[in-house]
């Protein structure tokens, strides 16, 4: 009994102590918890979803556990995942191209201006250390690879949109940090100058260079790098360039947020959108395919570029299900799906342009 005690104590200490490295953020205090503090959909200590949105339908601890220790080789590709190597420092400024990196990470570069989102280039997203480990082929790019950066967007603070060693080495090209309220805390905990953070709340717009906006907008998430949940916001972004249109979906489950982005700033030009690691089990917070397809009309985006797959296996779910489902169920729609591969170039105001079912000569 003594000896058990004794290890629980040791192991409750570990965990304790493993919880305060910087890795893991800090939570919002000071002026920034007294703002966050006044905000509507901010109540019993943390954020609020507009409708009420349960994380899993089922026992969150035995799914967790299922999804950690069942390895289903289906969940993995069975060969390294094709990807190109764009010389990012040497693009022409007049070129208007997207670059994705797998899951929900790509640079912008838009008239001249350079935006990068969630940026993911660790080979490991969690505080695990050895889960959930990046597929292979996916890794060909690092923070050394990054052009300076005029605005680094981030929609919420999970590990895998907030890498803590990624923005760590970022540090000195990033120009300007947008995210949404709260998650500011992070980056001045990591050294960001809080003149270079700009947090934003679900409706706020703002001009950080001329003729380019961001708008926040409302996502169907949550947020939290620890045992901490919805202290700081997520959220959905806008941006706007001489009229040109990009909608950043984040991590979202349905809603009627869609509808009404759309009514208010459709039809999108391209929207990148939440399409994988979704379960019927969290679908609140994940949308499930034909969600994403209703999203996509809901906004009128005339393209529509799948996010958070190819890079990480967080659902039960096979790797290329996702990109075989969008593409069988978009057929008849008004809008196109692009579907580059890993660093692969996706011209912006030009043409539609046709890019291949690479995923189909992984078999």
């Amino acid at each position: 009994m003594v000896a058990a005690l004794i290890s629980a104590l040791a192991i409750c200490a570990f965990i304790a102590l493993y919880l305060q490295l910087p890795m893991f953020g800090r939570l919002p205090q000071g002026e920034r918890l007294a703002r966050i503090e006044k905000l509507p959909n901010y109540r019993d200590g943390k954020f609020h979803n507009i409708r009420e949105t349960p994380l899993m339908i089922k026992n969150p601890v035995k799914t967790a556990l299922k999804l950690l220790l069942e390895r289903k080789t289906e969940r993995m590709p069975p060969k390294p995942l094709p990807a190109i190597k764009t010389d990012l420092h040497n693009l022409d400024p007049k070129e208007n191209v997207l670059v994705w990196f797998g899951h929900s990470s790509y640079f912008i570069q838009i008239d001249g201006r350079r935006i990068l989102v969630d940026p993911l280039f660790s080979k490991v997203s969690s505080p695990l250390l050895f889960f959930p480990e990046a597929f292979a082929g996916t890794d060909i790019y690092r923070p050394e690879d990054m052009p300076e950066i005029d605005c680094l967007i981030i929609s919420h603070d999970h590990w895998d949109h907030l890498d803590y060693k990624t923005v760590l080495q970022l540090r000195p090209k990033v120009k300007t940090v947008i995210c949404p309220i709260g998650v500011g805390e992070h980056f001045e905990y990591w050294g960001f100058s809080r003149e270079k953070i700009i947090e934003m709340y679900w409706n706020e717009n703002i001009s950080p260079m001329e003729s380019f906006e961001v708008h926040c907008l409302p996502a169907r998430h949550f947020s939290g790098r620890s045992i901490f949940r919805n202290k700081s916001l997520w959220a959905s972004f806008l941006l706007i360039s001489k009229g040109f249109k990009i909608y950043i979906g984040g991590d979202s489950g349905y809603d009627t947020h869609y509808v009404e982005i759309g009514n208010r700033f459709g039809p999108m030009d391209i929207a990148i959108l939440d399409s994988g690691q979704h379960n019927e089990n969290w679908r609140h917070v994940h949308m499930m395919t034909d969600e994403v397809i209703k999203a996509s009309c809901n906004l009128r985006t005339k393209m529509l570029l799948p996010a958070h797959i190819c890079k990480i296996s967080l659902a039960y779910h096979s790797w290329d299900e996702p990109l075989m489902e969008l593409s069988r169920m978009a057929k008849g729609e008004k809008f196109s799906i692009v579907t580059p591969i890993i660093g692969e170039k996706v011209k912006l105001r030009s043409p539609l342009q046709i890019t291949s079912r690479w995923w189909e000569n992984l078999k």
